[in-house]
């Protein structure tokens, strides 16, 4: 009788595995997964073996559509442009931003802020990381802001950890003891 049992179980078994992969089939269809969905992702990229940037974000949404792959995080983003050291030499943070592969390119937009380790923040609603080129850049207005000075303007290029900047149309107050400096 146990013998028995044992076959019917096992038979039971069998099918609903056939039913499982039956309906595998049509539950998952290539239209079902073409958005991945991933939660509390850390991305790290690196250069020569070192790493050089760490991404975090709370949601990412990849896209596999052949004609428009991209990768969004709809809950915001953090990047960490690190020294060789692995310490933080600038922070930039979204409230949204989309990863395009095949073009090398992030886009951050809504409430963007990048600070650097020497206290200066940049602030703009949205900012274009080049991955290849280890730029940033904007059309968009900014205010950048360091110890004692506000500079606002419109358009901005840097280099990704944001040591060298220049605004394209600036407008805003310097300190007078630069000016001072700058007409010697």
């Amino acid at each position: 009788m146990n013998h028995f049992r044992v076959v019917f179980l096992l038979f039971i078994g069998l099918t609903a595995c056939d039913q499982v992969a039956k309906r595998a089939d049509v539950l998952y269809t290539q239209e079902d997964t073409v958005v991945e969905l991933a939660r509390d992702v850390e991305i790290l990229y690196s250069d020569s073996a070192v790493v050089r940037v760490r991404v975090t974000a709370p949601t990412l949404h990849n896209h596999t559509e052949r004609e428009d792959p991209r990768q969004e995080f709809p809950d915001g983003i953090k990047i960490e442009f690190l020294t060789p050291t692995l310490s933080v030499r600038s922070t930039l943070t979204a409230k949204f931003a989309e990863r395009r592969q095949d073009k090398g390119l992030v886009v951050a937009r809504d409430s963007v802020v990048l600070t650097t380790i020497a206290q200066e923040k940049l602030e703009t609603e949205e900012l274009i990381w080049d991955e290849v080129a280890q730029k940033v850049r904007t059309d968009k207005f900014v205010k950048v802001t360091k110890p004692g000075e506000v500079i606002y303007g419109f358009g901005l290029e840097a280099n990704q950890d944001f040591t060298f900047w220049k605004i394209t149309v600036p407008k805003g107050t310097i300190k007078a003891e630069q000016l001072d400096k700058a007409v010697q």
